[in-house]
């Protein structure tokens, strides 16, 4: 590989890992990921089981 290759590669690697600690670190402070307003929908119990 190339230089300018190992650089994109790097930097779309370092955008992942943000994005998924991101994730983790919403779901350890109880928050969703989900934003479609489940509030009426009929699958709301599969998306938002309860504690």
């Amino acid at each position: 590989m190339n230089l300018p290759t190992t650089i994109g590669v790097i930097i779309v690697a370092v955008i992942f890992v943000a994005i998924v600690a991101r994730e983790i670190y919403n779901r350890k402070k109880g928050k969703s990921s989900c934003s479609c307003g489940c509030s009426g929908c009929a699958m709301k119990d599969k998306c938002h089981p309860e504690k």
